[in-house]
């Protein structure tokens, strides 16, 4: 599976492309879909830009994803940064009115398991981000289903992101689940060579890079994915 990360934290200055509405999510949501994605991951916004987990905006983008394009998987984050208190981020995810098909929990984060747990119970799957080989002891201490792990390199150095996803992956159980593996930043191109190598899951899209793999700005979402595609058919 290919997965499009359509924005994440980037500011519109970082480049002209980020999609930050739900208007220009799901417009880019149909690009990325067209161009070979299976699900798409967002980031929604409030009016002044920034990311949240309230119900009316999650709802709106959510909704404005599934209008445009019928049947695409769309999943949101709930990093800690955009909530910091877990006690508010499992009551955002309660007052859910709109539910996205999945959403990714950093196990690392303080309040993490909490927040999957809410996720489960609203019957949104939980994708559980390891960021470090001391996380997967921490997710195996979950009692809450997994529907995905993601394996998420954050280093920007090639050489440490690889070798973190070879111990990451390593450390993970051979449980059976569907694992993706990315990277971002410098790293993004060379973790996604190593997912495709082995068979994983994985992503592409501003969120994660703004350059095509030669080091060229990339127009946008659509390019990106287009791009991907090659590399996964070669």
């Amino acid at each position: 599976m290919l997965k499009a990360c359509l924005n994440g934290g980037r500011r519109r200055d970082e480049h002209p492309a980020v999609p930050l509405t739900p208007a220009e999510l799901a417009a880019d949501a149909v690009r990325c879909a067209s161009a070979g994605v299976a699900a798409v991951h967002v980031h929604p916004r409030d009016d002044a830009g920034a990311e949240s987990l309230d119900p009316a905006v999650v709802a709106a983008a959510v909704a404005a994803v599934r209008a445009a394009r019928p049947g695409l998987p769309v999943g949101v984050s709930t990093g800690a940064w955009i909530v910091p208190d877990p006690v508010e981020r499992v009551a955002a995810v309660r007052a859910w009115t709109v539910l996205p098909d999945f959403a990714s929990v950093n196990v690392h984060e303080p309040g993490a398991a909490e927040v999957a747990a809410a996720l489960h119970e609203r019957g949104v799957m939980v994708e559980a981000g390891i960021w470090t080989e001391a996380a997967v002891d921490a997710w195996r201490r979950w009692s809450t289903p997994t529907g995905r792990v993601l394996v998420e390199c954050m280093a920007e150095r090639v050489e440490t992101a690889l070798a973190d996803a070879a111990a990451i992956l390593a450390a993970l159980p051979g449980e059976g689940l569907p694992v993706l593996l990315h990277g971002e930043g410098p790293a993004t191109w060379p973790v996604f060579g190593e997912a495709v190598r082995r068979g994983l899951h994985t992503r592409i899209g501003l969120e994660d890079t703004l350059l095509l793999p030669d080091g060229t700005p990339a127009p946008d979402n659509a390019a990106l994915v287009t791009t991907a595609r090659s590399l996964y058919t070669r």
